[in-house]
């Protein structure tokens, strides 16, 4: 009998330990932040636009991301016109996009045949209500490895995620900025470069004001222009126009 209960107490150890194994396993397979997958609607017309943009060739710089890079050809026009369209650059911004978007654009069009001197990628703001940072992350760095494969001449620099809700207490923001703290290693100071200008949009006690972004997310015209020269030094080191 002894025996008998020694089998069922051991059988009963190895059904939880399995459980535990496969609930792990399953938890590590669910990090959809990795999983290329498109998007409905307007999306992949915007998508097709990227396409056939970059069969034409001439291009030099592009920037990739959501609705906050998709944004320079609202608010920042003014400002890309300054500073980008005379580098030949292209806007690969979707709004509404998370970071498996942009694996599967890039899979899919958005940088064929091309070899910009350098790509700026900021995304995961849009991952942060249903992914850990560390899912994030992972999300960042699956992009940052596609582009070294697809686009081996072009320098990435990778822009920390932007501030975001009124103050620090915010859940998003803590997500983003400890996603940002684990990207940041991304950084080899030779074809991966890393850089946070969050800060530049905040107070000094970490507030973020509706003049600066009138939802708590998205820029005006006066950030972008913030974006474009908290940066430029960078871009311009990294497209070899330092003389």
């Amino acid at each position: 009998m002894r025996n008998w209960r020694t089998v069922r107490s051991v059988t009963a150890l190895m059904t939880c330990w399995l459980a535990l194994v496969v609930t792990a396993t399953a938890q590590e397979k669910e990090n959809d932040a990795i999983k290329p997958v498109p998007r409905d609607g307007g999306w992949m017309k915007r998508h097709e636009s990227f396409n056939e943009r970059v069969k034409q060739g001439n291009v030099d710089l592009l920037l990739i991301g959501d609705s906050i890079t998709q944004g320079w050809e609202g608010g920042g026009k003014n400002v890309w016109t300054k500073f980008y369209t005379p580098r030949n650059a292209v806007n690969l911004g979707i709004g509404g996009d998370r970071t498996q978007h942009v694996l599967w654009r890039l899979d899919n069009g958005n940088v064929y045949g091309i070899s910009p001197k350098l790509a700026v990628l900021m995304i995961g703001t849009n991952n942060s209500s249903t992914n850990t940072s560390e899912e994030i992350a992972a999300g960042v760095k699956a992009i940052v490895e596609k582009l070294r494969t697809k686009l081996p001449k072009t320098k990435v620099l990778v822009l920390g995620i932007f501030p975001r809700g009124p103050d620090n207490a915010n859940k998003n923001r803590q997500v983003n900025a400890k996603a940002n703290e684990i990207i940041a290693k991304l950084h080899d100071g030779e074809m991966v470069h890393y850089l946070d200008i969050g800060p530049k949009f905040l107070a000094e006690d970490g507030t973020l004001s509706k003049e600066v972004m009138p939802d708590l997310l998205h820029l005006n015209e006066k950030s972008y222009t913030t974006w474009a020269e908290s940066i430029e030094p960078t871009v311009k080191k990294l497209m070899g126009e330092e003389k």
